[in-house]
């Protein structure tokens, strides 16, 4: 397997370059004569001709063994949490019995995430830690409007993203991690960064007067 991607990341990527090639459509062209080519250069017969494939058993599953595992802790109140989402499990006579025992987390390739607790998926609902607190249209109470301003302000400027360790989710375009900035998500817009002590310096008239007077004077002295 190393040695294949090691052709397909070298070797093929200089054969592509080497004919012109830049696009997909030219290089899926191209694929079938660039194969039967390495075939016939590098290709070895087995030792043994056997064909050692076979089917899969009855109590096999390839979309369970093919997807991201990570083993949780179910708390007292039926939750958990996983790349900064709340999981509420639905309180079902078999969650329950599961409090403060050990689940799995499945993180499909395709988007789809399942809580197992051996064959049994636990059905669940979703809170999301990223989603911010947003000021509503008109808020009658001020004190309370410039608090929650406040509060919209620091959320505005931490940084709102999924785990670093947790699966990249490029392709996928139906999964519950789509929002990168629970804020914006909620109806909640940015605002613009204050001028630091530098920008008002040096917009200040007062000192913009003496820089002119100054250069004045300086090309008065050339």
């Amino acid at each position: 397997m190393e040695r294949a991607n090691q052709t397909l990341q070298d070797r093929l990527v200089k054969e592509l370059r080497l004919r012109g090639i830049d696009t997909i459509e030219a290089a899926n062209l191209y694929a079938p004569a660039f194969m039967a080519d390495f075939n016939v250069r590098f290709g070895k017969p087995p030792r043994n001709p056997k064909d050692m494939h076979r089917p899969l058993a009855a109590h096999e599953n390839l979309d369970a063994a093919m997807c991201r595992k990570e083993v949780r802790t179910l708390s007292q109140s039926l939750t958990l949490r996983y790349d900064k989402v709340l999981f509420i499990l639905d309180p079902t006579e078999q969650a329950k019995a599961l409090a403060g025992k050990k689940v799995v987390v499945c993180d499909y390739p395709d988007g789809r995430l399942e809580i197992m607790h051996e064959s049994f998926a636990l059905p669940y609902r979703t809170f999301h830690t990223l989603r911010s607190v947003h000021r509503p249209e008109v808020v009658e109470n001020k004190r309370l409007d410039d608090m929650l301003s406040i509060v919209a302000e620091l959320q505005a400027g931490r940084e709102l993203q999924r785990s670093r360790s947790g699966p990249r989710r490029t392709g996928q375009t139906d999964h519950m991690f789509g929002i990168p900035d629970g804020s914006q998500g909620n109806g909640y817009q940015k605002r613009g960064r204050k001028p630091g002590r530098r920008t008002d310096f040096m917009n200040d008239p007062e000192v913009i007067a003496k820089r002119q007077k100054a250069l004045a004077r300086m090309e008065a002295a050339e």
